[in-house]
């Protein structure tokens, strides 16, 4: 299948006022189950750019504005072609059937930052959460699913416009969230079940919204999130807890991260009057091409 992905954020002010540096992640991580076929980014400021690939070897833009200006606009677009994986189908080695899963010496070395827990749980709270599974099963996928299903019917999904990602202790007490809330959520409790995780930004295809049908999955229309599980035998396997997806062709990937604040789609800073800033519009379509 082939997508085609546009991204356009705005912002509004009352008066020309001048940017630092904008930092972009919107080029989709390419690999055996997706190809890239385009990109381009497109700014209505003179500007210029400069891509490197950060820490997760993720594509990574600065746009240096070379003017001031009352509307700053950036469209990123990009399409693809993506062939899905199923990856409940890859098989596991048997030391990963069960948990806890058992690692080589390799393994231990490379995953550490994955494995080891980003945020507080001083009473214990996510750590029991998380271990509230293993009274059911050992079997990893098992595990794994029902945690998805906890999330997917105990949680209600809370759409926000508020930029960042709750404290999974918040998340887990409100039992309520968004989709990067309940990718963190889920991170943090199964590194406390010794699970390497990793944050996952990136885009959601809904085909009931291509069709015009209304939308079908939660999630779509804006930036999506989702973690990665490291399992061996199957390597890095997605898991989307808001729609319960665990590969197919609907999640396109931009960004990998230890930590959700380190796959922020775009950041900036702007100088003038705090009355200048009017506001900021964000629209994003993704769409198949071709029957």
């Amino acid at each position: 299948m082939r997508f085609e992905v546009v991204h356009t954020t705005r912002y509004a002010y009352a008066q020309p006022v001048t940017f630092s540096d904008h930092r972009l992640i919107f080029r989709p991580r390419a690999g055996h189950d997706i190809r890239v076929i385009d990109d381009s980014l497109t700014v209505n400021l003179p500007h210029s750019v400069r891509w490197i690939q950060d820490a997760f070897s993720n594509s990574v833009a600065f746009v240096t504005l070379l003017c001031p200006g009352t509307l700053l606009e950036f469209v990123c677009r990009f399409t693809i072609e993506h062939l899905g994986v199923r990856n409940t189908d890859l098989p596991l080695e048997p030391r990963a059937m069960h948990i806890p899963l058992q690692h080589t010496p390799d393994e231990w070395i490379d995953l550490q930052a994955y494995m080891r827990p980003h945020t507080e749980d001083p009473d214990g709270v996510l750590a029991a959460w998380a271990k509230s599974f293993l009274d059911r099963s050992r079997d990893t996928r098992e595990v794994l699913a029902q945690m998805m299903n906890d999330v997917r019917d105990g949680f209600a999904y809370q759409a926000r416009e508020v930029e960042g990602t709750q404290p999974p202790l918040d998340t887990l007490r409100m039992r309520s969230g968004t989709c990067r809330d309940y990718a963190w959520l889920m991170i943090e409790a199964l590194r406390r079940l010794g699970i390497a995780c990793r944050f996952v930004s990136g885009y959601l295809y809904d085909p009931a919204l291509d069709s015009g049908d209304g939308g079908g999955v939660l999630g779509a229309g804006a930036t999506h999130a989702w973690l990665h599980v490291y399992l061996p035998g199957a390597g890095w396997v997605p898991y989307d807890p808001t729609n319960r997806l665990t590969g197919g062709h609907s999640l396109i990937r931009v960004a990998y991260a230890r930590h959700p604040g380190q796959a922020i789609p775009l950041s900036g800073s702007w100088y003038g009057s705090a009355s200048d800033y009017l506001g900021m519009n964000v629209e994003v379509s993704v769409r198949r091409l071709g029957g």
